[in-house]
Order: structure tokens, then sequence, then C-alpha cells
């Protein structure tokens, strides 16, 4: 098996573990299950460490270099606070059509994560958005 984003062999064993680890966070993100999204986008905006680098007024410096989004996620979301509000905000508000990095997790992963998350079961404002 392949990862699609690296490009890795990936084993049955490294499958259970990402299999687990996103399950893990899928339950993680409980926690803001009934938190309004307004709420959550106002927490994002307000205390996400990227929001911050943009408030600065120069593009951050990590726009513009090639790296794989695993790795920009990481560096990115690394200390921010608010990761967890933020990958719930994304996966209410994009959910498969999810892009970029949000809550410290690339594109591929995101989307690994959604059908975790949905079955979950209804989130606040809960109107069809990312089910």
């Amino acid at each position: 098996m392949r990862d699609e984003e690296r490009g890795d062999v990936v084993s049955d064993v490294d499958t259970v573990t990402n299999e687990r680890w996103l399950i893990d966070i899928a339950w993680r993100l409980d926690s803001l299950r009934w938190v309004p999204t307004g709420v959550l986008g106002d927490i994002a905006v307000r205390d996400g460490a990227c929001m911050a680098a943009y408030a600065a007024g120069d593009p951050p410096g990590w726009l513009g270099h090639e790296q794989p989004d695993r790795a920009l996620a990481a560096r990115l979301c690394a200390g921010c606070p608010v990761q967890d509000q933020c990958l719930e905000l994304e996966l209410r508000t994009a959910g498969e059509d999810t892009v970029g990095v949000w809550g410290a997790l690339s594109e591929v992963d995101r989307r690994a994560l959604l059908g975790y998350w949905r079955q979950r079961g209804d989130r606040a404002d809960d109107r069809g958005v990312g089910r």
C-alpha cells in the first residue's frame, strides 16, 4: 500500500496505527461538539497562530515553501492553542472540500478523519454541511 501524500510504502501496522490516531482525534473533537460554529470561527481568528502571522501585515514566512502538507501543518500549527477548534471548524464548514492546513492536519489527513468524525454524531448548528 502507498501513502498518497508522500509516496511511501505503508504497512498494515502503519494503517492500523493511522486509523487509531484518526479515531482518537475524532473522539477528542467531541468536546467541541455543541460549540456553535460561529464561536469556533471567532476563537480560530482571535487565537490561531496562523491568524497572528497574517495580522503582522506581511505574508507569513512559511508561504511559498515547497513542503509536504504534513510537514507544513506540523510547522505552521506547532504550539497553536486552538488546533482542535480550527480542525472542528474546517470539518464542519468544508467537509470533503477541505484544502490547505487546518488544525495541524493536511488535506489528506482531514479527508481520512472525516468519516470517523461524522460517526461521532451531529454537531451544533448542524445543517448538513460537512456531512
